[in-house]
């Protein structure tokens, strides 16, 4: 873009804010006039509209479910989940005690270091203190209470106190600029699908579905798509958001994360014997 129409969309863009529009409407069609026009690109026109959408998002509408947390249990020896720990690659953990009600702190996987590096370890000493939200809390806000106290994950609540989910700053940024690449993330790792503790799997999307019918000994077809993502969307028969379910053809499949352009990974729980497609 040249500097002489950046400098035009910007004075335009200034005129149509101090005319105080009546609604966001008239800003989204501003918008998509100047990416019509080539002064925006896609990239720029999705970032602007996600710094608006996520002003009008709650906590509730990114947040992890408390159901599919990784969470670790203050009473198991390091020996029991390390290899847990390994397996999920998160950086981050909420500890809890008894069960998911009860979060007492938050153990970064770096500190787990002093346990290899064969000093006195005892895990509560490691914890870092649990932030509590409420569901409500709009997710602009939280992004600036994330960037104040440079925390990057907190625990929701519901209006009883009990824990109802989690949510970490990258899941609010990815509202904005899309899906954001960890070397820690599942969907960076090398294996397409793991399972979990709980005995379910997790996917990617990516995973192509003759790599899916070898390890789950079923023959979905390939004849349209060649991936198990294009396949769930065509089941869903839209771009499903992070926690819509469907049960089809045996699986219940859970979409774990997705943004508004893409699906990455999916939970697999294997309801009854699954028939081919």
């Amino acid at each position: 873009m040249s500097e002489i129409k950046k400098t035009k969309f910007i004075e335009r863009l200034t005129h149509f804010l101090f005319r105080e529009p009546e609604d966001r409407e008239q800003l989204f069609d501003l918008l998509k006039s100047s990416y019509e026009k080539n002064l925006l690109d896609a990239d720029s026109l999705s970032m602007i509209e996600g710094v608006l959408q996520v002003s009008e998002m709650q906590v509730r509408d990114i947040m992890i479910p408390r159901s599919q947390m990784d969470v670790i249990d203050i009473l198991h020896p390091p020996e029991k989940f390390i290899p847990f720990m390994i397996q999920t690659a998160h950086s981050r953990f909420p500890v809890i005690e008894d069960d998911k009600n009860d979060v007492i702190g938050i153990l970064l996987a770096k500190d787990l270091l002093k346990y290899y590096a064969g000093n006195d370890f005892e895990i509560r000493d490691m914890l870092r203190p649990a932030v509590f939200i409420p569901e409500s809390k709009r997710l602009n806000v939280l992004l600036q209470e994330f960037r104040g106290s440079r925390n990057h994950i907190a625990i929701v609540v519901d209006e009883y106190g009990g824990v109802s989910g989690m949510v970490t700053i990258e899941d609010v940024l990815e509202q904005i600029v899309g899906e954001i690449e960890d070397e820690f993330d599942f969907d960076e790792t090398e294996d397409n699908i793991i399972q979990d503790k709980n005995g379910h799997f997790r996917v990617k999307a990516s995973t192509e579905i003759e790599d899916f019918n070898g390890y789950f000994n079923v023959n979905f077809s390939r004849e349209e798509f060649s991936t198990i993502g294009g396949l769930i969307i065509h089941a869903f028969g839209h771009l499903p958001k992070r926690d819509e379910n469907i049960i089809f053809q045996g699986l219940k499949i859970t979409i774990l994360k997705a943004d508004s352009r893409k699906l990455y990974s999916v939970l697999i729980e294997i309801n009854s014997p699954v028939s081919s497609m």
